[in-house]
């Protein structure tokens, strides 16, 4: 019965790691406010990510994506350096 219980638990936490959420990270650099949209678990994680694309950025915000706002405001496109 033990062993059953581990593997349900094991099985959850794998589709947890799995599944990602899109979050708009705002952010101000060089005077200008922006904002992107970012795949990752957690609202830390897409604060990290782009501190990391962008290290001089000052997050400003972290919240989940929305259909109707996000529409209305889309992101600018990513630019791959």
């Amino acid at each position: 019965m033990l062993a059953l219980a581990r593997q349900a638990w094991a099985g959850s936490s794998q589709i947890k790691e799995a599944t990602r959420m899109k979050f708009t990270v705002g952010m101000k650099m060089d005077g200008k406010t922006d904002h992107t949209l970012v795949d990752a678990e957690d609202a830390l994680i897409a604060a990290l990510k782009v501190k990391m694309q962008r290290p001089k950025a000052e997050i400003l915000y972290v919240r989940r994506a929305n259909k109707r706002g996000d529409a209305r405001h889309p992101a600018r496109p990513k630019v791959n350096s």
